[in-house]
Formats: structure tokens, sequence, C-alpha cells
């Protein structure tokens, strides 16, 4: 029996080929419909691929459309090998360091500009996504609904495009990092990365959809027990922070309002009604994100790839022999610790 779901799907560079892997698995069980998407960064890459791979080919599509899309990028790769060369002999967090002269790179981030370190602005995935994606076809045709999120740089806020309003400016803002890539302008407006203000974004689908069921694919480390110390340390806790502070206010607003709609004993309101039939699961794999650093949300090499593909796979499958019956029924995902 097929379950529809909508799913938000997180930022984090490269480390969003583990949402790849479980929405490869997800597709190819194909007991779960897809009524939506919202994503930040990497989650907004894997989304809009889904989608247009689902108006090419069903399932199948989005499945094939995925995968090439994590080729190219490992492909674009300047330190990348091929796949095969490499294999998956070393564990993924082996896998994950960076070449010395990518960290020498990105330690200047934190000193110039991306005009200074990128005057022509090069960015591999402009040129990946022009080729693979029809974005007039996802503009015009009716399919899964998209929710991208992007910050608007004058205001700090949260701006989200959709199906209508998709295009590769959109789909480039989202992941536009400030530190390596000059500001995204669509229609005289300069947007950044999504992730800074959701990641990714849950309230359109409670307000915009149907499906009782949110499945949330997180890319979330562990909680840290040790207070950061050194520079690097707390460089990434800082970093960390910054990409799900977002995330879990938001989800701390919504269980809140959840807990207000499910106590009540008339229910008058569309969202009341709407909340107290939400169910929220997650897929997440926080003690293998524990292990990466955050310099390897910058790591397109292939093996690292592909682990994780494999990892979010497994990640999956866990979930769906686990948790698959309970979709339209109640919800997989606790956080009572949120109101202690």
């Amino acid at each position: 029996m097929n379950k529809t779901v909508t799913l938000a799907l997180q930022g984090g560079g490269s480390h969003g080929a583990l949402t790849w892997g479980v929405l490869d698995r997800l597709l190819e069980d194909g007991r779960v419909s897809i009524e939506a998407i919202s994503g930040s960064s990497a989650g907004a890459m894997n989304a809009v691929a889904l989608a247009h791979g689902y108006l090419e080919g069903g399932a199948d599509g989005a499945r094939q459309a995925l995968k090439d899309f994590w080729d190219s990028v490992a492909s674009s790769s300047p330190f990348s090998m091929p796949f095969e060369e490499q294999g998956l002999t070393a564990d993924i967090a082996t896998q994950s360091e960076l070449p010395a002269a990518m960290k020498h790179l990105f330690s200047w981030t934190r000193f110039f500009s991306p005009s200074q370190l990128n005057p022509f602005d090069i960015n591999p995935l402009r040129d990946i996504l022009a080729a693979q994606i029809d974005f007039e076809r996802l503009r015009q045709q009716p399919g899964i609904q998209l929710f991208i999120a992007t910050t608007q740089v004058s205001t700090g806020t949260l701006k989200l495009f959709r199906n209508r309003q998709m295009s590769l400016d959109v789909l480039l803002a989202s992941a536009c990092l400030p530190m390596i890539h000059r500001a995204v302008e669509i229609e005289g407006e300069a947007y950044w990365d999504g992730g800074l203000t959701a990641n990714p974004p849950l309230f359109p689908l409670v307000h915009k959809c149907n499906a009782r069921d949110i499945i949330a694919i997180l890319l979330h480390a562990q909680p840290r027990a040790q207070v950061p110390s050194s520079a690097s340390e707390i460089w990434q806790r800082l970093t960390e922070m910054g990409f799900s502070s977002t995330f879990h206010t938001e989800l701390q607003g919504l269980l809140l309002a959840k807990r207000e709609a499910d106590r009540g004993w008339l229910t008058w309101g569309r969202l009341e009604r709407r909340l107290r039939k939400l169910n929220l699961h997650v897929i997440a794999a926080p003690e293998l994100m524990s292990q990466l650093s955050s310099h390897s949300k910058m790591n397109a090499q292939a093996a690292f790839l592909h682990s994780l593909h494999a990892e979010g796979r497994a990640r999956a499958q866990v979930w769906l022999d686990q948790h698959f019956q309970q979709l339209g029924q109640y919800s997989s995902f606790r956080m009572a610790h949120l109101f202690r």
C-alpha cells in the first residue's frame, strides 16, 4: 500500500550525498509517494534533481537524475579519482579528509572575500545544473511541489521559491555560501545560502500540503560532549550551530503548536485540524556526521560521495523496516526532551 509523504531535505554540502542514498532507497522501495519537498543548499539540489527526474520517468527517472547529478559533482572535483580505483576500503571518516591544498584554500576564506578569492565567480554547479535540469519544464508542468529556501541578503530573512519561480539562479542562490561565492541576484535582490535561515523549512509542508507525514532527512551531528577549545574546533562548532539552529527553532515551534492542538477539546480551525493529524519522522546518521569535519562538506571525491550514498541507503532501509507501518498513523520521531 502506497503512502503519501512530504520531504524536508537538509543542506550540508557534499554530505548531501547521504540524502541522495536515502532518497534512492525510498524511491526504489516504491511504497512512498511524494507530494512535496522542501530543501536548502544541497537539500535543494537533491529536491530539484528528484522532481525533474520524476517528470522525466517516474521513480526510476528520479533515481537516475540524482545519480547523474552526484556523479557529475564527483567528476568536476579537481581532486577526484575514478570511484572504482579508490574503492571503499577505508572508512567514511578517513575518506572525508580533504587534500592539503584544499584545506589551505578554505582557510583563506576567513580573511578574503569571494571577489578576491574567486574573481571570475567560478562555480562548477552552474554548468552541471544547466546541462541536467529542464527548469522550464519544472515551471510549467505539474509535479512534485518544491519549496526551495534562500536567504535575502538585504533583510537576512527567508525567501522561498516554488515550482513556477524555479530557475538556475534560484538553485545556485540556495547553495551560495557567502565565504566562497558572490551573492546571486534575482530580480534585483541578492541572495545567499538558504541554510542560514531555514535548514530545511518545515512550515510550507504544514501550510501548503495535504500529506499527513513529513520525513525530515537530516545531516546533523550528535550533541558535542566537550566544549571546543582550539581555533579550528571553535570554527567547526560555530558552523554547525549556524546551520542547525534555525531548524531546531522551527521544529520546537511546530511541536509546541502540535501539542497545544492535540490538547484542545474542540478543533475548529484548519490549522488546528492539520496539526492534530500531522506526523513527523526523521532519517539521520548523527554518529557518522560527528566523525566528519566541516571541511569534508567540500569534499567531492567520488569514493567519499559513494560511501555516503551507501550509508544513506542503509539508514533508509533500517527506517523502512522499523517505521514504514507508522506512516499515516503517528509520529516515529520524539523530542520530548525539548519541553523539559
